[in-house]
């Protein structure tokens, strides 16, 4: 039964509907819990809210969170502020706080990285211990794992990064194909397209260094500016 471990005396102004939605909760207050199984092991916390079958399910201690979507922040114990909107969006995080994910798997793999933002269908799909990137866009920044401060906006935005660090993409298939390489500026469709491990490097307009794959401390503006290098 929704609420079935407290009588109101010392948990107060929450709402419970569905079947074992906030089940646990003993003395949090403040909490809303919609669908089966929804905020299920969250006992002290407040200032939660779950919508969704298994939204928030093994939240425990982890306050002023939103999980709306079917498994949104599932496995959430002490996280805290975080914003998760769609079908498994952060549906592994477990102690990661400050995190924004909107659209279906949205950094549903991350446990523990901190304020990431993730914007789009499987946007930082991968990001798991990374902290401090966004990825706006379908699939944006979807390989990051470990690499922090990256910013990806645009569909398929650093799609392949995965350890790679401190860069920016901004375009469609900016920065696609890039894996480890740092510090990379990408602003223009298809900018860098096909960069793997090359760093340091800038590139502003359609198409520009669209073909540099290793090379380093390069700089290109320009539509098709070092289109070949």
């Amino acid at each position: 039964n929704a609420g079935g471990n407290f009588d109101g005396t010392e948990a107060g102004n929450n709402s419970l509907y569905g079947d074992q939605a906030g089940e646990a909760i003993t003395t949090g207050d403040h909490n809303t819990a919609v669908g089966f199984q929804a905020g299920h092991s969250q006992t002290t916390a407040g200032n939660n809210t779950w919508v969704g079958s298994y939204a928030g399910e093994s939240a425990t201690t982890g306050h002023s969170n939103v999980g709306i979507g079917y498994a949104a922040l599932y496995d959430n114990t002490t996280g805290e502020y975080c914003v998760a909107a769609g079908r498994g969006a952060l549906t592994a995080n477990t102690t990661g706080a400050s995190n924004v994910a909107i659209g279906y798997n949205a950094m549903d793999t991350n446990t523990t990285g901190q304020q990431c933002v993730a914007i789009g269908t499987m946007a930082l799909d991968a990001n798991t211990t990374a902290n401090n990137n966004v990825g706006i866009g379908y699939h944006a920044l979807k390989a990051n794992s470990t690499g922090h401060s990256n910013i990806g906006i645009g569909t398929n935005a650093g799609l392949a990064i995965t350890t790679g660090t401190q860069s920016v993409a901004v375009g469609q298939n900016a920065l696609r194909t890039t894996t480890t390489g740092d510090d990379n500026t990408a602003i223009g469709c298809g900018s860098m397209y096909t960069n793997s491990t090359g760093e340091y490097n800038a590139a502003v307009g359609l198409n520009s260094l669209h073909s540099n794959t290793t090379g380093s401390y390069n700089t290109a503006v320009g539509k098709n500016a070092m289109y070949t290098n």
